[in-house]
């Protein structure tokens, strides 16, 4: 029994045909996976500022039902939080020694800075404003400057 050479392993052809194929087949996938990851950030983001947005709004309720008042209640703050950190440590309850209500567990995480620094409007500040007014936090946005797979800039959700 003899063994041929040419018998033996893959030819180049083979091997050139197996590389053209892996090149195509990734040149596909590398794409579709950019954009998921992107997709899933922007759910993430989305997710975030609808927390923050529903506790701040939680807060404003809690001040209208007379919840919470007195000391907590800035005036002029037309009844929304003094900061996001007001959330997370809660304020006192009307009428109940060492009561507190917290609207937050924890300030949620910017997907797409990868800090907790977010972007406050207050209630006086106009509703596309970049500045904070210093009063309360009507509303809060990412200070991310990019843009997101529907062509909207992430400032503006």
């Amino acid at each position: 029994m003899i063994r041929r050479d040419r018998e033996r392993g893959l030819t180049f052809m083979e091997m050139l045909a197996t590389v053209a194929i892996l090149a195509i087949v990734a040149s596909v996938i590398l794409p579709v996976a950019k954009t998921s990851h992107k997709r899933l950030k922007e759910g993430e983001l989305r997710h975030a500022l609808r927390e923050i947005r529903t506790a701040i709004d939680l807060y404003h309720n809690a001040v209208l039902a007379k919840l919470i008042g007195g000391m907590d209640v800035k005036l002029g703050s037309e009844g929304y939080p003094p900061n996001l950190e007001t959330l997370v440590e809660g304020v006192n309850r009307v009428g109940a020694i060492d009561r507190k209500i917290k609207f937050l567990r924890r300030i949620p995480v910017d997907p797409m800075t990868g800090t907790t620094e977010w972007g406050l409007r207050c209630y006086q500040d106009e509703p596309d404003s970049t500045s904070w007014c210093g009063d309360n936090v009507w509303d809060v946005y990412t200070k991310s400057d990019g843009k997101a797979l529907d062509g909207t800039r992430y400032l503006d959700w």
